[in-house]
């Protein structure tokens, strides 16, 4: 026990030095495992199994040229009968690779001259650590310029690295995979192509990220930033606009075999009042419509609002509203003011209908109380006048005025409930009738749902009467990629709906399915389900009933977003009487390429809904939207026929729009289409249009005055200081003969100064540096700097090999390019370079003061020392500074002892 000890003490603290000791059996066969970057030391055991001394003469080998001998040489002395272990020191470099390696004792007795060898093996641990240095970067460009970055990266460990380079916002210029041996680096560079129509300085922040293809945790990532000067800056204003737009129009439209056009002009504003933005107000007018009215062009219309806090009012024409049940949307000219008391709230509105002729005028007055934050509950009363001589209306007619008294309310029951409804009463001269609604809607993680009933009395004289009608649905996520759903709907049948566009087909179905997330990018739905729909108008075109199962499949395969279905249904046609089969099979495929949007769409139809038993029906069309430049956009669009329960609508068949901005604030929109108006099968219509707008924006407000930057350039020891030119975002200003400037008429605000270096001399610097960042606020602003002659620092990398008279000389292979890191700092400039040992470097175009030069390993062999890694120095105007910097190898010092340390025992022999 005392002997192990004794020999891991010595072991431990004479890693260095050359002895001879006793050794147990057991450290023989020990295996060592070492880190890369240390010195250590390898027993070998020896014996002399002779009755004679031996003196051996030892030579050490490695089979890696990493693994160094400290000393590769040695004398070795054993006396007769002795077992003892030759240490031999090594120095693992930081750049040796994770392996098995062997160190080899070429062992020959001096006095026989008999040659042995013994090997021990040793075993390289694995290091892993990438680093991403910033190089250099610019920190000011232009618009329109390249920023262009370089970075330094570098494996620190012992382990070949295949690094996979990214970066969010620039491009790589050299292959995006790297393989980098260890302790071996690359100089990585990236760039990014600015904008020259950036209208606002920026920061970019461009970044590199290197990551480890066999370890995704290793990784670094590390920004760089760059100040972006606007060449095309838009101007501040002084004043607060508000947005207007005022456009003329000339359409032309062939309308059932007879043509009209004509003129008509809009004007329509946006905005606020002033620079709080607490006095909000739109307008809009647009003159009478040349053409028959429909939903490709605008109807006449006149209206002005405000807004300033908790006070609303709405002059002229609009969708005004009282409540679902009484007035659900009536497009009228009217009055609407409203004004908001926080807990309170009262308002009320008189419109006169324009498309809805059974009303003279309505009168509406209402108040809100506000509950909790989500909740309130509103009492209103709604008159309404009807028109002398009214047309009746499908069944029902307002023959007297009426008086709707109502309630409704919404309440927030929980964070994932909410629930609202509403109670009307109605009163004429001759009937009286009544109507509630009831809503209620659940939101929850995986469970989402709604339902809605709708109940009107036969004389209730609202927007609803003698209906009822129910809806609901109902969805929940079973799993992460499968859900299931259900939806009922019922449309109210009776409704006094503005005489504008026809009324849309009676609908009631029931569908539920489930829905399947096969991939991230694809999912199937399968639903089953009954639906029926019958035509409104007379003479009907459909009235059918129908069970069908339907299956839906959506895809990404690369740029195409895919939707393939198919619908199969058992139908029961009341219209003709007869029953039938019905399939229906669509595709639509869309993608886009080349800054332009694709989508392409057909169906397969045999259908026993309409007229034909088995009747066929192909659709198909296309979408195609184009930006082909900033200023112009195209969009064209066919369809080659609708199905007949879209006919109470307009319908697009063939349409071509083009927007072309021609200069700041005025654009220029072309449209032409072919379309089939409401409740038309086949009779198709033309339109065309041809609309000039200008967007002037009008001053409402001053929100700051002019002010003046002024300023002198000092001649420190240059040529001249007349005719510089300075350039202070989009203002121009050029020095006099005494340097002195002058920017006038400039707006407030954040501004950078550049001066024009094709107007000085090349190796003119200022003393300040350029473009400098400014505030200007005041009403006289002042910036004086000077002007002097650029000063440089050259410099030579120098190595100096001092040899070790006590140690013999190693072999010498082939060497690695040794590289170190120079940087160059003044008051405001820092430089870096990657430099060579051997060559010369400098740093030119450095404003003349005080500069620090520091000196950086960049993973320098640790044999390697630099005698100085810092310069101080002060440069003078058109100066050279040369300095020189030392790299030299370390001695290695190896101390022999006076004597051998021996450590043995004694063996007891068994006596007979």
């Amino acid at each position: 026990m005392i002997r192990l000890w004794t020999s891991f003490i010595i072991l431990l603290l004479f890693p260095v030095y050359i002895f001879s000791q006793q050794q147990s059996p057991g450290l023989s066969s020990k295996k060592d495992s070492l880190m890369p970057g240390m010195s250590t030391s390898v027993p070998f055991p020896l014996d002399n199994l002779s009755a004679e001394n031996k003196v051996y003469e030892i030579l050490v080998s490695t089979s890696n040229p990493n693994i160094i001998p400290i000393l590769s040489k040695g004398e070795f002395r054993l006396a007769p009968q002795e077992a003892s272990v030759y240490l031999v020191p090594l120095r693992i470099a930081a750049e040796t690779a994770k392996g098995n390696y062997t160190v080899t004792l070429n062992i020959k007795e001096l006095q026989s001259g008999i040659s042995f060898i013994k090997t021990v093996p040793v075993s390289i641990s694995g290091s892993r650590k990438i680093s991403v240095t910033a190089l250099n970067s610019p920190e000011f460009i232009r618009a329109g310029e390249t920023i262009r970055s370089s970075f330094l990266l570098k494996n620190n460990g012992n382990v070949t690295e295949n690094l996979i380079l990214k970066s969010k916002n620039a491009l790589i210029d050299e292959a995006t995979s790297v393989i980098l041996g260890p302790n071996e680096s690359k100089v990585i560079h990236i760039h990014k192509t600015t904008s020259p129509e950036l209208s606002r300085n920026e920061v970019l922040n461009l970044n590199l990220s290197a990551t480890s293809f066999d370890d995704p945790e290793e990784n670094e990532d590390v920004y760089v930033s760059t100040q972006v000067i606007a060449v095309k800056p838009v101007e501040s204003d002084i004043y607060h606009r508000l947005p207007v737009a005022a456009s003329l129009s000339f359409i032309g439209m062939k309308n059932r075999g007879i043509y009209h056009d004509g003129f008509q002009g809009e004007v329509y504003g946006k905005g606020t009042l002033d620079k709080e933005n607490k006095n909000q107000v739109e307008f809009r007018a647009i003159t009478h419509n040349p053409v028959e009215l429909n939903s490709f062009t605008q109807y006449e219309e006149y209206f002005v609002n405000y807004k300033r806090d908790q006070f609303f009012v709405h002059l002229g024409d609009k969708t005004y509203s009282s409540s679902y049940l009484t007035e659900f949307a009536r497009y009228g000219r009217g009055a609407e003011v409203s004004y908001d008391f926080r807990k309170v709230s009262l308002g009320g509105f008189y419109n006169h209908p324009r498309f809805f002729r059974d009303i003279k005028d309505e009168l509406n007055l209402y108040s809100t109380f506000k509950i909790r934050k989500e909740s309130e509950l509103s009492v209103g009363y709604l008159y309404k006048n009807p028109r002398k001589g009214a047309i009746n209306y499908g069944e029902a007619r307002l023959d007297s005025d009426a008086h709707l008294p109502y309630t409704k309310g919404k309440f927030r029951i929980s964070k994932n409930i909410n629930l609202s409804g509403e109670l009307a009463y109605s009163s004429t001269s001759k009937t009286d009738g009544s109507a509630y609604l009831l809503q209620g809607e659940a939101i929850f993680k995986k469970l989402n749902g709604s339902l809605m009933y709708m109940k009107t009395s036969p004389q209730f004289a609202g927007y609803f009467t003698n209906t009822s009608t129910f809806n609901g649905n109902i969805y929940y996520n079973m799993f992460k990629k499968l859900s299931v759903f259900a939806s009922y709907m019922q449309d109210a049948k009776n409704f006094r709906r503005d005489t504008l566009l026809l009324a849309a087909p009676y609908r009631k179905y029931i569908q539920y399915g489930v829905q399947y997330q096969y991939l991230p990018n694809g999912s199937v739905i399968l639903n089953n389900g009954y639906q029926k729909y019958q035509d409104r108008l007379e003479p009907r075109q459909f009235d059918y009933e129908e069970n069908f199962f339907k299956l839906s499949i959506n895809q990404q395969i690369g740029i195409f977003q895919v939707n393939l279905e198919g619908q199969f249904g058992k139908t029961d046609n009341y219209l003709t009487g007869f029953s039938g089969n019905s399939s229906f099979y669509s595709a639509n495929v869309s993608f886009q390429k080349f800054r332009t949007f694709f989508n392409l769409f057909g169906s397969y139809a045999i259908s026993s809904r309409y007229q034909l038993q088995n009747q066929k029906n192909i659709y198909y069309g296309a979408r195609i939207f184009s930006r082909f430049s900033d200023k112009t956009n195209l969009s064209v669009f066919y369809q080659n026929n609708y199905i007949p329960e879209d006919y109470f609508k307009d319908r697009n068949l063939f349409e071509v729009l083009l927007n072309q901005k021609l200069f700041p604030g005025n654009e220029l929109d072309l449209s032409g289409r072919y379309s089939l108006q409401r409740g038309e099968i086949g009779n198709k219509d033309f339109i065309f249009s041809i609309r000039y707008t200008w967007r002037p924006d009008i001053p409402v407000q001053k929100t700051a005055e002019y002010i003046s930057l002024s300023g002198n350039i000092s001649n420190l020891g240059i040529k001249k200081t007349e005719g510089i030119k300075l350039m202070l975002g989009s203002y121009l200003s050029i020095t006099d003969k005494e340097g002195n400037y002058q920017f006038k008429n400039v707006i407030p605000g954040s501004y950078f100064l550049e001066i024009d270096r094709s107007t000085t001399e090349i190796n003119d610097i200022p003393t300040l540096t350029l473009p400098a960042a400014l505030s200007l606020s005041d009403k006289e602003n002042f910036f004086n700097f000077g002007l002097t002659t650029a000063a440089k620092v050259e410099g030579h990398i120098q190595f100096h090999e001092k040899e070790d008279a006590e140690q013999l000389p190693v072999k010498k292979g082939k060497k690695k390019r040794e590289s170190i890191i120079i940087e160059a700092t003044g008051n405001d400039q820092t430089y870096r370079k990657i430099c060579f040992i051997g060559e010369d470097f400098d740093f030119t175009y450095l404003r003349p003061g005080e500069w620090t030069v520091r000196i950086y390993r960049n993973g320098l062999d640790k044999r390697y020392k630099i005698s100085t890694d810092r310069f101080q120095f002060s440069l003078k105007p058109a100066g050279t500074k040369k300095i020189n910097v030392t790299v030299v190898k370390q001695p290695t010092e190896i101390k022999y002892q006076q004597e051998s340390l021996k450590v043995g025992y004694n063996e007891i022999k068994n006596k007979k």
